[in-house]
Order: structure tokens, then C-alpha cells, then sequence
């Protein structure tokens, strides 16, 4: 599977530099490579590709909504990456401010519907194709083709990398145990970095000014950065687990644990999406209710398809289903939920959101951030123990026996009795 998956991504890397390439360089009337590396390769389209190929498979057949998953998803995916690759301090890599309903030249209606449509060709007859034509490929020669490819293009990143941010931002201070070692190495950096530098400013109009770096405030988790998502993240998954918890004591009369994790009342799913909520809106939190609700019902059902199809292909496990629900779509999303994500969206960035960041920058500076790394460690062990468990399970079903160590400690501490107690509601696929 993993090879599998690092073909289409190749594969879907170069064809979309081809397709990129090809209409730059009609529009300029002379070659414009359009990839950020120096290979022909376009990894936005390799991530899409692959994106699409692993959640939307179950949708073939279904042109409607193999279309409108292919178009948000692509879309989404699009705006994200349009944000990030503008704060590599170079400008942007495409405008559509001049296209028509685009938002903020990042996405765009037309290119929206045109990425449905090549998403919908990928899924249905692109990926079926490639993984065949992997397939003709001897075991060993297509593993050292894709290594081989998998080496270049890590020599070609590393080039951009020190291209876009400079040896001294990739690289760590040399020891001067040799003076002529130490002035050949930085040579050779500036060799690799060059052409890439040269082309990226060309192509794209790129300067090569750098943006100074922010003075340290004197706030704690000022702004939206790391410490302030983190702290969303894990007061979301609390109040999100205690607000299901009640959901389901009023709706079927008894208290359930709605909890992902197995240690303590976390609810991943509410946790993760009130951190990239606030990362994604909180540029636009000034618009009007209406722009927000629209944007957090798109937003919201695909990620709750995400998460639906990546917990059932990991853990093997349907952690909810909405098949009893009208208006659903596998049982994994519903037009109702949908709303209720549009509507928490608004919700959030126009009432509650100021409020808990206020209570979050009252935190003394040193104190918050002691405690912040704190929570990382034990959330990201937390995680690791729950995936570990939920992984043991799927084997118990499964009939796997016990045999190395840690199969022992998981059936030893989290039995089928303790996980279906955790997880109540988890049914296997």
C-alpha cells in the first residue's frame, strides 16, 4: 500500500507540472517551469491525487457527489496550501482575484468546478490506470525506481528549501574545524540553491527579500500561533467530549463515554476541528454570518468524511454512522450535521472565540509555556496509547493472538471490556 500510494503521488506530481507547465508556457509564449522544485514534479497535485484516491473510492459510481467531493475537497486543499506557500515570504503562487466568485485570489468558482471534474476522472479511471500500470512493474525494480525517485526529489527539496528561506535558516552553524571545509560546503549550498532561486523568481516574480521576524511579545499565545491552536486544540476536545457526553445522556437516557483517547474525557474530533477552524477563518472572522456559515458547512462535512473514512481504513472501526439520518451520504456525513458545523462556525468566531482567547493570553508567559509542552507530550502519548489499543482490538477481532510484548501489555490492561466501554459506539467495519 505504501508504494502504491508514493506512485500516484509521483505519478500525479508530474502530470499536474505537465498540465501547469503547458499552460504557463502558452500563456507566456516561452517555457515557465512551474513546480517548485527544480524536477517535474508538482507536489500540490500529487497530494491532491492521492487525497482523493484513498477517501473518495467508495463514491465511484456516483457522479453527483464523486464531483462535489472531488471540488471541495480540492478546493479546501487549494486554499490551504494557497496560505501557506504565500508565507514562505514570497508572494503568491497563483492569483484569481481576477476570476469570477473567487475569495481572496486564493480559490475560485471556475477552477473549483474544473478540479471536481479531474478529481472525478482521477478517482473513477486515473488512479485504477497507474496502479495497474504499478502493477506490470517487477516487485523490486518498481521499490529502487520509486527510492531512486524518492532520493532525487529529496536532493532537489533541500535545494528549494535553502533557495526559499537561505543555508543559515535549513542548515545548522558549521564547526570551523576546517576553515577551507567550511567556505567548500557553503559553495556547494549556494550551488544547489542558485538555479532553484534564479528559476523560482523568474516563473513565479518572486523577490528575494526575507520578512524580518517578529519582536517576542510580551503576551502569552498572542495572535493565532502555535501556543494559541494548541490550547484550542485541547480545550475544544475537552468541552467537545462533555458536550456529547450530555448530548446523548438527553437524547438516549444514559451517559456513554464519547471520549477518542483512553485517558481522559478528550474528544479528538472537536479538538482538531476548532484548531483548524480558528487557523483557516480567523483571516476572514470580520465577514458576515452568512460567508461563515457557508464556509463552516463545506468545511465541516469534509472533514467529517475525513475523519469517518481515515478512522475506519486505520482502525477498522465505524466510530458513527447517520444511515438512519435523511439526507446522508454513507452514513458518514448528513445535511442536518452539516448545518450544525455551519452553524458552530459562526458561533465560534463571532461569540466564543474572542472569549477563550482572552482567557488564554492571561496565562503568565512562562507558566503557559511549561504547560503548554506539558500537554504535548502527554497528548501526543496519549494518542499513541489510544492507537496502540484500537490497533491490538482490531487484531483480538481478528483472532491474532498475543505474541510480542506490547500485543501482552494492551490485551493485559485494555481489553475488549475496557476499549468497548471507551468506545461504545465503535462497530467493526
Amino acid at each position: 500500500m505504501f508504494y502504491q500510494i508514493l506512485w500516484l503521488f509521483f505519478c500525479y506530481s508530474f502530470l499536474g507540472w505537465v498540465m501547469e507547465t503547458v499552460a504557463a508556457t502558452i500563456r507566456r509564449r516561452h517555457f515557465v517551469n512551474r513546480g517548485l522544485l527544480d524536477g517535474p514534479l508538482c507536489a500540490i497535485y500529487g497530494f491532491a491525487g492521492v487525497m482523493l484516491t484513498v477517501f473518495l473510492p467508495e463514491l465511484r459510481g456516483n457522479w453527483l457527489f464523486l464531483f462535489l467531493g472531488s471540488a471541495i475537497w480540492c478546493t479546501v486543499f487549494e486554499w490551504i496550501a494557497g496560505h501557506i506557500l504565500e508565507k514562505s515570504g514570497y508572494g503568491r503562487w497563483w492569483d484569481y482575484s481576477r476570476m469570477p466568485a473567487n475569495l481572496d485570489g486564493y480559490i475560485c468558482l471556475p477552477f473549483s468546478l474544473i478540479w471536481g471534474l479531474l478529481g472525478s476522472i482521477a478517482v473513477q479511471w486515473g488512479s485504477p490506470l497507474l496502479l495497474d500500470l504499478y502493477g506490470l512493474l517487477p516487485e523490486t525494480t518498481g521499490k529502487v525506481v520509486l527510492w531512486l525517485i524518492v532520493a532525487l526529489t529529496a536532493v532537489d527539496g533541500i535545494g528549494s528549501l535553502i533557495a526559499l528561506f537561505g543555508y543559515q535558516g535549513i542548515m545548522p552553524p558549521l564547526e570551523r574545524v576546517d576553515g577551507q571545509i567550511t567556505v567548500t560546503t557553503r559553495k556547494l549550498q549556494e550551488i544547489i540553491s542558485r538555479t532553484t532561486r534564479r528559476r523560482l523568481e523568474k516563473s513565479f516574480g518572486m523577490t528575494r527579500a526575507r520578512r524580518e521576524k517578529r519582536a517576542k511579545g510580551e503576551v502569552f499565545a498572542q495572535g493565532v500561533c502555535f501556543y494559541k491552536i494548541f490550547w484550542l486544540f485541547f480545550i475544544g476536545s475537552f468541552l467537545g467530549d462533555v458536550t456529547e457526553t450530555i448530548f446523548c445522556y438527553v437524547t438516549a437516557g444514559k451517559w456513554m463515554s464519547r471520549s477518542s483517547v483512553v485517558w481522559g474525557p478528550f474528544s479528538l474530533v472537536w479538538g482538531i476541528a476548532l484548531a483548524a477552524a480558528t487557523a483557516l477563518l480567523y483571516k476572514y472572522r470580520d465577514r458576515s454570518d452568512r460567508f461563515l456559515f457557508l464556509t463552516g458547512t463545506f468545511l465541516g462535512g469534509a472533514y467529517e468524511y475525513l475523519c469517518s473514512v481515515a478512522t475506519e481504513r486505520v482502525f477498522g472501526t465505524v466510530f458513527w454512522d447517520y444511515s438512519a439520518i435523511p439526507f446522508n451520504l454513507g452514513g458518514r456525513i448528513n445535511l442536518l450535521y452539516c448545518f450544525f458545523w455551519g452553524i458552530a462556525a459562526v458561533v465560534w468566531m463571532k461569540g466564543l472565540y474572542p472569549v477563550f482567547s482572552r482567557w488564554i493570553e492571561k496565562i503568565p508567559m512562562r507558566a503557559g509555556t511549561w504547560l503548554t509542552w506539558v500537554l504535548v507530550v502527554f497528548m501526543t502519548a496519549n494518542m499513541a496509547m489510544s492507537a496502540l489499543a484500537l490497533g491490538r482490538y482490531n487484531e483480538r477481532c481478528q483472532g491474532a493472538e498475543a505474541e510480542s510484548a506490547w500485543q501482552v501489555y494492551m490485551d493485559e490492561h485494555y481489553g475488549d471490556d475496557v476499549i468497548q466501554e471507551i468506545y461504545p459506539n465503535a462497530i467493526r467495519a
